[in-house]
């Protein structure tokens, strides 16, 4: 028992004969459990699990929601505007006394005063704030399932954990129903690879869960819960099977040998064919490659980055294959050096060069740097210029959509034209 109490009284902190500030100073550090402790980090785990538990209780269920909308169509304060019910402050103050302690957190002048919107009697939408409430509780228990997935416990979620989080959901998404099993493991890593490629810029492995809550990517991945989702809703979320079936569909043809990797060969023929040699030898020198070949997960990363090169994220990937100097910004030399290539491309598709001068002079202009004779990443994602830039640097089709786009811009509206005059 003495032994008991000595090791106990030493793992609360306790100090006989230290420092008098040990006695006032609250512990504020607790070291995290090592590998070899497995009951220390058993009972770590059952604790995190008790106190999820216990926060999950502690939000509103179906029942209650529905109890919580009967009580406010109750107390809605006439008159009405259209079809919109209202409720003023007093009546608000009422439901908030009637819906019960789970309810109480909603029911303040904060969030009122944050829903009110120019009513002349001082009301809020009814339905703007029941909408407010499943937003927030949704949002909780988000936090819940995504924190039951933390294996560490620290509030990030590694890749396997995502990884994981994500084959478990799959079955509960009606529009994943059509996808084989067989390529649920393709889905997994299609998905997870969006969340990495824009939230961990810094590639740590890990992303806070505060970070996938705030961003949108989770309610596109949730929105695959809707039975009635449209065609074109399909096709532009990143995560439905059309769009997963269509990026591994474009990574198989590429990879003409079928040995599962692409070489910087099949990865020219990539979109429209026309990305520079010059870049695509960036890409096989900056990215990961095994024995000079790209896996599906590196091809991930290129992808993402292509398509949205407006994003800061895609911005910054190609910008790291720009910078060939490593110098952190790019200069004359480095324009000149992904130029060169573009020109060489036009005189084998006959076309006369462009002069480089007049290039990087519109470039310099459009992107505005703070130095006049360097842009950095900063410069390029300010300017909102960054995807037409990095498009005339690495690509001919996009150089010349940007060489013609008057020419471009004319016929769009010659089109318009013809249709509204019929």
């Amino acid at each position: 028992m003495e032994l008991f109490t000595k090791y106990y009284v030493e793992w609360k902190g306790g100090r006989k004969g230290g420092n008098p500030s040990y006695t006032n100073i609250p512990r504020f550090y607790y070291r995290l459990p090592a590998e070899d402790e497995v009951l220390l980090q058993k009972l770590r785990e059952e604790s995190r699990a008790v106190f999820l538990q216990r926060k999950s209780r502690e939000l509103l269920d179906n029942e209650e929601l529905q109890n919580l909308w009967f009580l406010l169509d109750k107390h809605q304060t006439s008159p009405m505007i259209g079809e919109e019910a209202m409720i003023n402050y007093e009546n608000f103050l009422k439901v908030g006394e009637k819906a019960g302690p789970k309810c109480k957190q909603f029911f303040t002048a904060k969030i009122f005063a944050k829903l009110l919107h120019n009513d002349p009697y001082g009301r809020i939408s009814i339905m703007q704030f029941f909408n407010y409430v499943m937003r927030k509780v949704w949002l909780h228990q988000t936090r819940i399932g995504l924190s039951l997935y933390d294996v560490a416990g620290q509030g990030y979620l590694r890749e396997s954990d995502l990884e994981n989080y994500i084959l478990e959901l799959i079955p509960t998404l009606p529009q994943l129903d059509g996808l084989e099993k067989s390529f649920y493991s393709f889905y997994v890593c299609t998905a997870v690879r969006k969340f990495f490629f824009f939230l961990d810029p810094l590639r740590t492995g890990k992303i806070k869960i505060q970070d996938i809550l705030a961003c949108s990517f989770l309610d596109d991945l949730l929105e695959l819960r809707d039975e009635e989702l449209s065609k074109e809703s399909q096709e532009t979320n990143w995560f439905s099977a059309p769009s997963a079936l269509r990026v591994y569909g474009q990574y198989l043809n590429l990879d003409k040998d079928h040995n599962g990797m692409l070489s910087k060969e099949e990865l020219s023929r990539y979109g429209t064919g026309t990305l520079t040699n010059i870049f695509l030898d960036r890409v096989f020198q900056e990215c990961l490659t095994y024995d000079g070949e790209m896996d599906y997960k590196t091809y991930l990363d290129f992808v993402l980055a292509l398509e949205n090169r407006k994003e800061p994220a895609a911005l910054q990937y190609i910008f790291k294959l720009l910078d060939i100097e490593n110098k952190g910004y790019l200069n004359v030399f480095s324009l000149n050096y992904f130029f060169r290539a573009i020109q060489e491309q036009m005189k084998i598709h006959g076309q006369e060069p462009v002069s480089f001068q007049d290039v990087k002079d519109e470039i310099f202009d459009m992107v505005k740097p703070k130095d006049p004779y360097k842009i950095s990443l900063q410069d390029l994602i300010n300017s909102s210029q960054g995807d037409t830039v990095t498009s005339i640097l690495i690509d001919l089709n996009g150089f010349w959509t940007y060489e013609n786009r008057e020419v471009l811009v004319a016929s769009d509206n010659d089109s318009t034209a013809d249709v509204d005059d019929t």
